[in-house]
């Protein structure tokens, strides 16, 4: 491999897991490349506002952060590329990815790549996302005392119900069974909140707008009967699924599709590492990922140290 650059770590994804990785490893010593298909942030680059991660107390745009994480990294000497990557030989020595960019090479690689809110794959429903069409609940504030729609009926559903009802001036829980599939513990307050509607055995056929959200279509999957609602949002909350199809076959996955990896964010292969929503883990949040990019680079330095 004359001749050839290894970088000590690249990490795949510039989310906030990925750039807390490159600010870690960059801040040891390690020569590290983080390769981001479309700018850095991931998912959070597309929240308005996040209240939630510590340190700032009005909060603050995901597009920010993201951005101060990004420039964080790189002023301890962490590299950033723009590329797709194509193809990942992770049981190589050293480990290579073949992107967009070019060929680049590794001794460890941490993986963040994420996880994508599923689609309910309606026609307008990509033109409609920020125009009444939104997959996250953390935007809800722009729907205080407006009708709004929540389409789903695991845990992430019922959360995003129980946060709309108090803001929003009446919420529907469409649900395609009778009975929500989330934990017990929701369905008490569900039921109790008074602007909170349910429509069981339902789906949405059709999203209704003019420039931007008008209502929905629903039909009832036992009678075919359909009924238009008109609304001013609509949250779906049907599920994610992770980035994972350029390492399936190489790494244990779950039944989800998700990296099995625990709290040391190591993989079932030496010197790969998951981090973020990518990994199996019971909560999925910013705070929560840039803990994984820590203990990511912690195991790393062991690897690299001759450990495992």
């Amino acid at each position: 491999m004359s001749g050839i650059h290894v970088y000590d770590m690249i990490v795949v994804g510039g989310g906030p897991g990925g750039y807390t990785a490159a600010l870690y490893a960059a801040r040891a010593g390690l020569d590290t490349l983080v390769l981001e298909k479309l700018s850095a942030g991931g998912q959070m680059a597309l929240t308005e506002q996040i209240d939630n991660y510590p340190g700032f107390e009005d909060g603050i745009d995901g597009f920010t952060l993201a951005e101060k994480m990004q420039q964080q990294a790189e002023r301890f000497g962490a590299r950033s590329e723009y590329a797709q990557v194509e193809r990942m030989d992770l049981s190589a020595a050293p480990k290579m990815l073949e992107t967009s960019e070019g060929t680049f090479y590794a001794k460890t690689v941490v993986l963040a790549t994420g996880a994508n809110p599923r689609e309910l794959g309606l026609p307008n429903e990509a033109s409609l996302t920020g125009r009444g069409v939104a997959y996250c609940a953390a935007d809800g504030m722009r729907y205080k005392g407006k009708t709004v729609v929540v389409v789903g009926g695991g845990n992430s559903a019922a959360a995003d119900a129980m946060l709309l009802s108090r803001v929003a001036k009446k919420v529907i829980l469409v649900h395609r069974r009778d009975t929500l599939r989330a934990t017990k513990v929701y369905h008490q307050p569900l039921m109790q909140a008074e602007n909170l509607e349910f429509r069981w055995n339902s789906t949405v056929a059709e999203l209704l707008h003019e420039d931007k959200l008008t209502g929905v279509k629903l039909k009832d999957v036992n009678s075919g009967e359909e009924t238009v609602i008109p609304c001013d949002g609509v949250f779906i909350s049907v599920g994610r699924k992770p980035a994972t199809e350029l390492v399936a076959g190489q790494l244990e996955l779950d039944r989800s599709g998700y990296i099995i990896a625990d709290e040391t964010t190591k993989t079932n292969l030496p010197g790969v590492y998951a981090v973020g929503d990518v990994r199996t883990k019971p909560l999925r949040q910013v705070v929560t990922a840039v803990a994984d990019g820590a203990m990511a680079v912690h195991m790393a330095e062991e690897f690299l140290a001759g450990g495992q």
